[in-house]
């Protein structure tokens, strides 16, 4: 299993799905994926026991495959949105969102593709250009030269690992949360430079995969239009 669950499912209401609040939850869901605010990183100085830490996180991530979810995402403007994700290693997701949400979001071969079919819209984004990529890759190295590690914050029973990619800040920040005893990685969270978060909390957690190559593709409509990578 990739991820495992928080300890109680999550409560959220569905908001109206009025087009004003679609076009606010599209521009945050793409502000999560591929933040395009300028930022910069501060690199914290790892301790014997932090290196020891991260290694053991590299190590657990490494080991897990693939899973179905049910996930609550909670965007900066407070909207919440729920629906069923599978994930699978490396590089493969998607997020199917529940009624009235008709959107649709694949990562594989490459790319992220999100397509909202109301705003007759697709939007194409490289995952290698979003901080989701790092969680996705084929080997997690939280200690590589390409990873910045900007803060490690550990709490009772709980540490949070964030993380940018060295030279490509403006992607964002990645906030990786797990509890501690075992580690089990419960959410992550995306922030931007001026501190607007999203965040995506997995539950109801199940095993999985292989799953087929064509639950992470998207067939493009030749109605609907595409932009980004």
């Amino acid at each position: 299993m990739l991820l495992l669950p928080i300890k109680q499912k999550p409560l959220a209401a569905a908001l109206p799905a009025s087009p004003l609040r679609r076009a606010i939850s599209v521009a945050a869901l793409l502000l999560f994926f591929a933040s395009t605010v300028t930022a910069s990183a501060a690199t914290v100085t790892l301790s014997p026991a932090d290196e020891a830490l991260l290694t053991k996180i590299e190590t657990y991530l490494n080991t897990q495959k693939g899973l179905t979810a049910d996930f609550l995402q909670v965007s900066a403007d407070g909207a919440t949105r729920t629906g069923k994700a599978w994930l699978q290693r490396p590089g493969k997701m998607r997020f199917a969102y529940d009624p009235p949400d008709p959107q649709l979001l694949v990562a594989g071969f490459g790319l992220l593709v999100y397509h909202d079919p109301q705003l007759d819209q697709t939007t194409n984004i490289p995952l290698s250009a979003t901080p989701l990529g790092i969680l996705l890759a084929k080997h997690v190295d939280l200690q590589s030269k390409s990873i910045c590690v900007t803060q490690i914050l550990k709490q009772p029973g709980r540490v949070d690992v964030s993380l940018v990619r060295r030279g490509k800040e403006a992607e964002g920040t990645l906030t990786l949360s797990f509890s501690t005893d075992p580690l089990e990685l419960q959410a992550w969270t995306v922030t931007d430079s001026q501190g607007k978060q999203t965040s995506v909390h997995l539950y109801d957690i199940s095993p999985g995969g292989p799953f087929p190559d064509s639950l992470f593709e998207y067939i493009q409509n030749s109605s609907s239009t595409s932009s980004g990578g």
